[in-house]
């Protein structure tokens, strides 16, 4: 038999309410054993919680969900008991004295459901994004995955692999009988229409860009001014300003975000091509490293001396409060980070840039594993429509297909993939 698991499902203590989530087996037990009795199914009522011993350990709202349709498949028990750290350890302590009860595991209650057929990959990764999310655009990106409306798309394309599937079987089955004949005439022309639809999801802009912010690097020589405009631009002191060359000596990086779009802005340590102290030395090069991985450079050193990194490179005069700053003949923005002159203009462009690399509000986006999947079905699609001449080859194709669209949403998968995906929930989700 399963364990049943309990968990605070609800914020850190102390709170004005506790909710403690209880699920599996023993959850009615559980309810009985605490309470004295197990409340109507989905009927908030009232009681006293005791202990082992018949101590009073608090008086919470009893809810009695009897599965399998509840949210994690399951019967499903939920205390809303006072939000007191002693309260929630108390209850905890009797929970745990229950036989076949214990705590939960990181993730549990939701790879139990997803276990249940309750929500299936693709919903659970939007709901990790959806608890992490720290703006709008976050937020509504991971609502459209973990809502299911990108899971239901992919199981039409399902649909159509297995219809087009039964199609091929249909002609390998009855290729010597006279009713059947080859493949149908629509079957390229599908193939093709379907290969399109999903290619055109592969270009779209990806869930770990938005989940990690768009990443914005200021580079340039020593004292061009990079801490400073930093700083300016997250708004903070979180970088260590002073007229001495190569101050800032390892990559400092800070998450913020500006009108609702997530950024993560890196400072790094002045380039030059040497350098007698050690530690510098480091610096620069964990700068050159994070430079190859920005979505965009604001380069603050000479005009034309920046990375060769095409139109993710801006160039940036800075310093233009300074009689002696670089002067630059085409510069993207000249700014002041010092008086705050052009800061602002720069703010709305780099806004501006942001979102257009990153999904649109309420678009469901691609993480690594999604994106790896649907290009091993965009493969399998493009095999089977241009060798259909041989339906053997087409099946094979169409099958490719169909095995990554389940891997897709967890129908075919791995344990250590799933143990590093619910890894990073909260306990008590």
């Amino acid at each position: 038999m399963q364990d049943t698991i309990f968990a605070p499902s609800s914020g850190a203590a102390p709170a004005a309410i506790a909710v403690i989530r209880i699920s599996g087996p023993q959850a009615g037990e559980a309810l009985r054993a605490l309470a004295g009795r197990v409340p109507s199914p989905r009927r908030a009522s009232y009681g006293a919680l005791r202990d082992g011993a018949g101590q009073v350990l608090d008086h919470a709202l009893l809810l009695w969900f009897p599965g399998p349709k509840t949210a994690t498949g399951e019967d499903l028990a939920e205390l809303h008991c006072h939000g007191g750290r002693a309260v929630i350890a108390a209850v905890e302590q009797a929970l745990s004295q229950l036989p076949g009860l214990r705590k939960a595991e990181p993730g549990e209650f939701t790879r139990r459901a997803f276990t249940h057929g309750r929500i299936d990959l693709a919903e659970a990764e939007g709901l990790a994004d959806l608890l992490s999310a720290e703006t709008e655009l976050q937020r509504q990106s991971a609502m459209a995955s973990a809502g299911g409306a990108f899971s239901a798309l992919v199981d039409s394309w399902r649909q159509e692999v297995l219809a087009l599937s039964a199609l091929v079987e249909a002609a390998l089955d009855f290729a010597d009988e006279d009713d059947v004949g080859g493949l149908p005439a629509d079957v390229p022309v599908r193939l093709g229409d379907l290969r399109f639809t999903i290619a055109q999801w592969l270009d779209r802009p990806r869930a770990e860009t938005l989940r990690e912010g768009f990443r914005v690097v200021i580079a340039g020589p020593p004292n061009a001014g990079k801490s400073t405009l930093f700083n300016a631009l997250v708004e903070s002191e979180a970088a260590i300003t002073a007229p001495i060359a190569g101050t800032t000596r390892d990559v400092l990086s800070h998450p913020t975000a500006i009108q609702g779009v997530p950024f993560r802005f890196f400072d790094t340590a002045g380039l030059r091509d040497e350098t007698d102290d050690v530690v510098e030395a480091i610096g620069i090069e964990r700068a050159r490293a994070i430079v190859d991985q920005a979505d965009l450079i604001l380069w603050l050193g000479e005009e034309g001396q920046g990375p060769d990194a095409g139109e993710r490179l801006w160039e940036i005069a800075a310093q233009i409060d300074r009689g002696d700053g670089r002067r630059k003949d085409h510069p993207r923005h000249q700014v002041s980070a010092k008086t705050g002159e052009g800061v602002d203009d720069l703010r709305r462009d780099l806004v501006s840039h942001a979102r257009a690399a990153l999904p649109r509000p309420g678009e469901a986006a691609l993480n690594q594993r999604q994106h790896a999947a649907l290009a091993t079905v965009v493969q399998g699609l493009q095999d089977a429509e241009f060798r259909q001449d041989d339906p053997l080859l087409v099946g094979e194709g169409l099958r490719l297909a169909r095995v990554a669209l389940d891997r897709l949403l967890g129908r075919a998968t791995t344990e250590d993939m799933l143990d590093t995906l619910f890894g990073r929930f909260c306990i008590g989700k």
